[in-house]
């Protein structure tokens, strides 16, 4: 049996396909959920709908500077990822440390 339909990877994504990561949750209660957020948009968008996602994410009113258990904000763990650049740079310019 085969897939009706090919996976396309870097297909553009509609503003209602970006809003669903904001309906993600903590799995464990002690971990912030707007960290958790933050980390569910970075694994999963691309650039350009992280880009997008952080401004409905900071209209929600969710927290750009959420630390994990560690205190360390998204952006300080981002600036560690050799590939994270570019969202550094879209984190920053939306008000993130």
């Amino acid at each position: 049996m085969r897939k009706d339909k090919e996976k396309v990877i870097g297909e553009p994504m509609t503003d209602e396909q970006v809003a669903v990561f904001l309906n993600a949750r903590p799995y464990n209660s002690d971990e912030s959920a707007d960290y958790h957020l933050l980390v569910r948009a970075y694994r999963g968008l691309r650039i350009e709908d992280f880009e997008r996602f952080l401004v409905m994410f900071k209209a929600e009113g969710f927290d750009l500077n959420a630390a994990n258990g560690e205190g360390r904000t998204f952006a300080e763990t981002v600036r560690e990822h050799a590939q994270g650049e570019e969202y550094v740079a879209v984190l920053e310019a939306a008000g993130a440390r």
